[in-house]
């Protein structure tokens, strides 16, 4: 399991993915989910993943590598593609070859072919964008109405964002009400764990503003945890008992 999130708002992008990868209570290890690809003053774009670790990282190799366009005879990756719509079509062709490759005998021996992707950036003038992408190679993308997108382990982290995220958010705020989903995920589902990758990318900087791996001894997450946790017991405090029965 893992959880990773994407908030686009009106002046940047924030990406963060935790690092767990679990085989069972006793194999468990840390992997990088979230990745950058950078030109800086060209393009910056992250990419998060979920799912079967080996589908992740096959997947990853042929983005890295290359895949030829059949339509342009050129090899693409990352790097080198002309849209952020390209880059979303280039991860759903590595998908769909990784499953050509693997999916068959994962399916015959009785494994989902799993892997979903965030994929945000900006290339150029073009917009800054986010995406969901799904195992089959299809994609959703972020909106002003729906500005932030999840992948793995969402229910945990859904209520503070639907409750504080809007598109007129700061980005600075994004961070922040990120981590405080990702805290509230990582105290309720042990398969989520540190350490966390934080990327963050201003709206026309064509670089990475932010790229940061917090960790456990890590101070203002661990002030943020203590400090969200005292704000939510003061906040229940504060409001009235409910009116219901004579014990209450």
């Amino acid at each position: 399991m893992t959880y990773c999130v994407g908030i686009l708002v009106e002046d940047g992008l924030v990406m963060i993915g935790d690092t767990r990868t679990n085989a069972g209570i006793d194999n468990i290890a840390t992997f990088r989910k979230l990745h950058k690809f950078e030109v800086p003053g060209e393009r910056v774009i992250g990419l998060a993943t979920s799912g079967n670790l080996s589908i992740s990282q096959s997947v990853l190799s042929l983005l890295h590598e290359g895949l030829l366009n059949p339509d342009t005879g050129q090899v693409e990756t990352l790097l080198n593609v002309h849209s952020m719509t390209a880059a979303a079509h280039l991860i759903g062709r590595a998908i769909r070859k990784v499953y050509e490759i693997d999916g068959p005998a994962l399916e015959e021996h009785g494994l989902t072919f799993d892997m979903k992707v965030l994929l945000g950036g900006q290339i150029g003038d073009a917009p800054l964008r986010l995406f969901h992408m799904y195992s089959e190679g299809n994609a959703i993308e972020a909106t002003p109405d729906t500005p932030y997108l999840q992948i793995g382990e969402p229910k945990y982290g859904k209520p503070i964002l639907d409750r504080a995220i809007s598109y007129d958010v700061e980005v600075r705020d994004a961070l922040k009400i990120g981590l405080i989903s990702m805290d509230s995920t990582l105290q309720s589902n042990l398969s989520v764990g540190l350490p966390v990758d934080v990327l963050v990318i201003r709206r026309d900087e064509l670089g990475a503003a932010v790229f940061h791996r917090i960790d456990a001894n890590d101070d203002y997450f661990r002030d943020l945890r203590e400090r969200w946790s005292k704000a939510l017991r003061a906040a229940h405090l504060s409001i009235p008992n409910p009116p219901y029965g004579e014990v209450l």
